[in-house]
């Protein structure tokens, strides 16, 4: 018998840890080499293990279970022949008369006592948590020794919702979160107490981006077989803003400030495991077209669970758009160890005073968060207007006064 150790291995620099996200197969299970066979979460990325032999499968780890890099998962007996097609079959036929064997009757034991709970008695660390949710002892069942309420129980414990109706139910979920999502919400928390986040707001007029768009973007597509959407706008407006106030592309390291001289754009997008950030790496050399083209093929990656660490790692500014989701308006959070993210919402016909008159115009709010420790109000605003003065003239300052020339690029 030959049996294969399978060890986590190490999906990037700095990580330690990882999570069993899903097994993609069941123990005594006969897997094939380079099949899938569980789905892992980092705090940066999730990530398929494939089988590093053939054989039959056991599984050493359970969903949800996190494991060190290099740790054993699983093993894999080499030396087991694949199974004939009516294996499972027999498998199953074995199931089924285990099912139907006849249960041994135990001897009756006397029933044990119930538990007393009305004295609601706790130990001193089960009171601390009872006493951070706001509950009372006695609104608790212990299961401790005569009833005696756990620090266990406590964290169990959810604080009533007032008095149950008679009808309808009023049922909880209590669910672990992934090690993204819950390296995520670590890293929101330390934006809002590590950096001196400030927010400032502004109002494009999205009508000369909607004219040129309904007269380009059908030979745009037929020629780039990808669309003209607003991210390209954006994308070479703030690369444009970067490039004449370099503080709001530069970040913190200890007591020095660090300037880039180059810009990677990240773009929040929605994938199956919550909010990913790709990068699109040196946007300034990228036409409308390689904008759109990047974009769409990070989106794509990253909906299929196939993005990777590096596609995520390296930033210095990001966009991210709520508009797609409706959002009016937002004050974004700073990607760390950026200083600074523009936030798009959704685009709302609103009057506007234009040349002395009142003309519905699609309007955008748009919101740029920064780190005030390093970004002044005279950058940020100045960085904010010039996205503005890129987006509603976009022939002159995003075209070169040449669209013909500059989509085709």
């Amino acid at each position: 018998m030959s049996v294969l150790e399978m060890k986590v291995p190490s999906p990037g620099e700095s990580i330690t840890e990882v999570e069993i996200a899903a097994w993609l197969v069941e123990d005594g299970d006969y897997v094939e080499k380079d099949q899938p066979i569980a789905e892992v979460d980092s705090d940066k990325a999730t990530l398929e293990l494939p089988a590093e032999e053939s054989g039959i499968i056991t599984l050493k780890a359970e969903e949800g279970d996190a494991v060190q890099v290099g740790s054993v998962v699983c093993l894999i007996d080499t030396s087991a022949a694949k199974p004939s097609g009516d294996a499972p079959a027999k498998a199953e036929e074995t199931k089924v008369e285990k099912k139907v064997e006849a249960p041994k009757v135990a001897p009756t034991a006397p029933a044990a006592p119930a538990a007393t709970y009305a004295t609601g008695t706790a130990s001193p660390a089960a009171k601390k948590v009872l006493a951070e949710k706001g509950m009372e002892t006695t609104a608790v069942k212990g299961t401790g020794k005569d009833g005696r309420i756990t620090k266990e129980d406590a964290v169990k414990a959810v604080p009533s919702m007032g008095t149950q109706p008679a009808n309808g139910t009023r049922g909880t979920e209590r669910k672990k979160m992934s090690m993204l999502r819950r390296k995520v919400a670590e890293r929101l928390v330390a934006v809002k107490n590590e950096t001196a986040m400030l927010t400032t707001f502004n109002e494009v007029n999205m009508q000369p981006i909607f004219d040129l768009r309904t007269e380009y973007k059908e030979a745009f597509k037929a020629r780039h077989g990808v669309g003209l959407g607003f991210m390209s706008f954006f994308t070479l407006a703030v690369v444009r803003a970067l490039k004449m106030y370099p503080d709001v592309n530069s970040m913190i390291d200890g007591d020095f400030q660090i300037r880039q001289d180059f810009q990677d754009i990240s773009i929040a997008v929605s994938g199956p495991k919550g909010l990913m950030v790709p990068v699109v790496r040196n946007a300034e050399n990228l036409s409308f077209r390689g904008v759109e083209s990047e974009v769409k093929r990070l989106a794509i990656r990253a909906r299929d669970g196939q993005i990777t660490i590096d596609e995520m790692t390296g930033g210095t500014f990001t966009i991210t758009n709520g508009g797609v989701f409706g959002s009016m308006l937002s004050t974004p959070i700073i990607n760390p160890p950026q200083s600074g993210i523009l936030g798009m919402h959704n685009i709302v016909n609103r009057p506007m005073a234009v040349n002395g008159g009142v003309v519905i115009q699609p309007i955008m709010y748009v919101a740029l968060s920064y780190d005030h420790r390093i970004v002044d109000g005279r950058e940020s605003v100045g960085f904010l207007v010039a996205v503005k003065e890129a987006l509603e003239n976009p022939l002159e300052f995003l075209m070169d006064n040449n669209p013909t020339k500059a989509l085709e690029m």
